[in-house]
């Protein structure tokens, strides 16, 4: 992809295609929040060893979420299914957050991201990563700083608490444009030309 994915943008970025808008890179992927306990390294003074409760109940909730680097901007909603219908909801929402801008939105191989009834909007465009390479999307490291910092060894008693800190964690990371473009504007991001050609 990331040799590739130049060429690719030359080939999309006619002027007739961004008809004089800004354009905004973005990576897209969806992830799941539940119960289940996911250990996290953790402290605790010597001679101790630390203890952290587990939880096994299968309860999850999805999180649609897109990053763009360039800006350090991060766009996310919550659904209780993750499906094509749900993918087009969210593509409205990113749609209507950005209406002026042209918006090249990579996305992975699921199924719903390339289903006949995905409603595209007219200022989206997407692009498929390549199989098996989650290593290329950015979204997928903004997903694991928030499992760190707003999930570590932490037990919820129903999915109601799993939401409330998803909806408290989300925000605070999406209001940090320095910390989201130190973690996702990869080198050979930056050096991306989105210019009309």
């Amino acid at each position: 992809m990331e040799k590739k994915l130049p060429e690719t943008l030359d080939a999309l970025l006619t002027p007739e295609v961004v008809a004089n808008r800004p354009v905004r890179l973005m990576f897209q992927d969806e992830a799941r929040f539940g119960r289940m306990v996911r250990p996290r390294r953790c402290w605790a003074p010597a001679p101790l060893r630390p203890v952290i409760s587990n939880g096994y109940e299968r309860q999850f909730i999805y999180v649609y979420g897109a990053v763009s680097p360039l800006q350090g901007q991060l766009d996310w909603r919550l659904c209780r299914e993750m499906n094509t219908a749900r993918m087009s909801e969210f593509l409205a929402h990113v749609s209507q957050a950005h209406p002026s801008d042209l918006i090249v939105m990579v996305v992975d191989g699921a199924s719903s991201h390339k289903a006949k009834e995905l409603v595209i909007p007219e200022n989206i465009r997407l692009l498929p990563l390549p199989p098996y390479a989650p290593e290329l999307n950015p979204q997928e490291h903004v997903w694991d700083e928030l499992r760190e910092k707003e999930f570590p060894n932490r037990v919820f008693n129903h999915m109601d608490a799993v939401i409330r800190q998803l909806e408290h964690g989300l925000p605070r990371m999406a209001a940090d444009t320095d910390g989201l473009r130190s973690l996702t504007a990869w080198p050979w991001i930056i050096s991306l030309n989105l210019n009309a050609n």
